[in-house]
């Protein structure tokens, strides 16, 4: 059988000719999706905007923003994908998308799972973004919720990316959930003691520092006494609930009382129970 170059490169020709007849309506349909993608991000952006004016529900623009920007794209292909494929309607597309769901569904389940985990995150609100918590081992300011993942800016500058199904199945410490934080500081005082002496200065020299709050007021209680020694529970409020105030107004009381405590008597020592700053960190809203 001869060889026909003709025959060879007929069905080249004929692709190359389809590919030449709807050249104008594939680069139409591009034109169509990037006017999508231009319209989609500007939607997210103008919710954004609006998000960050709002006090209250401030995630609720961030969803809408996320969800209006996936339905503008998901329509922008729509459209493209009818004025480039001939005959093809959005029917097909759903069908074959329910052939392969199952695949679908095992192949994306952790993306769809934290995707979802995300909206429910920035609906609900239990945290958001700038607010300071506590996730597991992990503890830092709240940078920013992803459909995939949380970003956690820890206090000396490092960032922990969380996935979003971690941070709604699990317990999450919010520090900055109320206006207002209470701090526990333990000491022990070597006998002999006057613990009601002792008390007294504490006290002074606690509401005198000028990061305490004067309602609710300071106060010191006796937590335990042994033949040598005896523990007192300092506690005071704070507001803001930051970590910089609180480390500030640690510094400022513990100096204050270390200098009242050596006016009236031995020097105070930090109770082992209970080391610092992890006592203080730990330590809940209320009284």
């Amino acid at each position: 059988m001869q060889f026909q170059w003709a025959n060879a490169t007929a069905g080249l020709n004929e692709l190359v000719a389809r590919f030449s007849e709807r050249g104008p309506y594939i680069v139409l349909a591009l034109v169509v999706f990037a006017l999508c993608y231009v319209v989609a991000v500007s939607v997210r952006k103008l919710a954004a905007r609006f998000a960050r004016r709002t006090e209250r529900r401030h995630n609720l623009g961030i969803v809408l923003g996320r969800l209006g920007q996936g339905g503008i794209v998901l329509l922008g292909l729509l459209v493209a994908l009818v004025i480039a494929v001939p005959g093809f309607t959005p029917g097909q597309l759903v069908s074959v998308l329910g052939l392969s769901s199952v695949a679908i569904g095992f192949a994306f389940r952790d993306i769809l799972q934290n995707f979802l985990a995300g909206i429910l995150l920035l609906l609900s609100e239990p945290f958001r973004i700038g607010d300071q918590v506590r996730a597991g081992d992990f503890e830092g300011t709240v940078e920013n919720i992803e459909t995939r993942a949380t970003f956690i800016l820890t206090y000396d500058g490092r960032r922990i990316v969380m996935p979003n199904s971690t941070l709604f199945v699990n317990a999450v410490i919010v520090n900055t959930a109320h206006e207002r934080r209470r701090i526990e500081h333990d000491l022990v005082l070597p006998a002999p003691v006057d613990v009601q002496a002792a008390k007294n200065a504490i006290l002074h020299a606690v509401s005198a520092a000028p990061h305490v709050l004067r309602d609710p007021r300071p106060d010191v209680l006796l937590t335990g006494f042994t033949d040598k020694n005896a523990t007192l529970r300092i506690r005071w409020w704070i507001e803001p609930p930051h970590q910089y105030e609180l480390q500030q107004g640690l510094d400022a009381v513990l100096g204050r009382v270390r200098d009242a405590l050596a006016d009236t008597g031995p020097p105070a020592a930090p109770a082992q129970k209970y080391p610092q700053p992890r006592r203080e960190e730990a330590a809940r809203i209320g009284r």
